[in-house]
């Protein structure tokens, strides 16, 4: 069985290289933004992981580009944390769920925060519902690790740089080895 990086490092090396929708980085440049904004910051491991990761469900969506074009919500949070849970657990699995609602908390509790969304994040915020309501914000706020999806979304809004320079990812293959669940148990 290959080892949990090496299933990061096929779906990179098979679809990372790919635009990231609608941005003017791949799919694994802004992953690796991401997660170095999360290391640099002192974030736990399993943050850091998440962060690397976090879009991940774009890469395993099929057509996850014409899904977008189409103005239909291909869910890639919900299927990039399905793949995590059955891989880290939750502490990589959750911010990586809540990431989408994040941005709609963060959109509906701060009006500034709108702003400095990318043009093809604000397309997606529609597609995702929009800002969420006075209920879900109070629902959202109240969740375990709302925090770290909170943390994850704002890394995630940074993390478009084109041609900046961070470590490969071969420099994570340690931490997201140590994150892994043993699934030969």
């Amino acid at each position: 069985m290959a080892s949990t990086f090496d299933e990061v490092k096929a779906l990179f090396d098979g679809f990372g290289m790919h635009a990231y929708l609608g941005e003017q980085v791949t799919q694994q440049e802004h992953a690796l933004q991401a997660a170095d904004l999360a290391r640099s910051s002192g974030a736990t491991a399993a943050l850091i992981v998440a962060s690397l990761l976090h879009d991940i469900g774009h890469i395993l969506v099929e057509d996850a580009q014409g899904a977008q074009y189409s103005n239909v919500d291909a869910h890639h949070d919900e299927a990039g944390a399905a793949w995590c849970e059955e891989r880290f657990g939750p502490h990589v699995a959750d911010p990586i769920r809540w990431h989408v609602e994040a941005k709609r908390f963060l959109v509906a509790s701060d009006p500034s925060y709108m702003s400095t969304l990318s043009e093809a994040s604000l397309h997606t915020l529609h597609l995702q519902g929009g800002p969420m309501s006075v209920e879900e914000m109070n629902t959202f706020r109240h969740r375990p690790g709302f925090e770290n999806a909170i943390q994850l979304r704002l890394w995630d809004d940074l993390a478009k740089v084109p041609g900046q320079r961070v470590p490969e990812l071969d420099s994570y293959r340690e931490l997201v080895e140590a994150c892994a669940l043993d699934r030969e148990a």
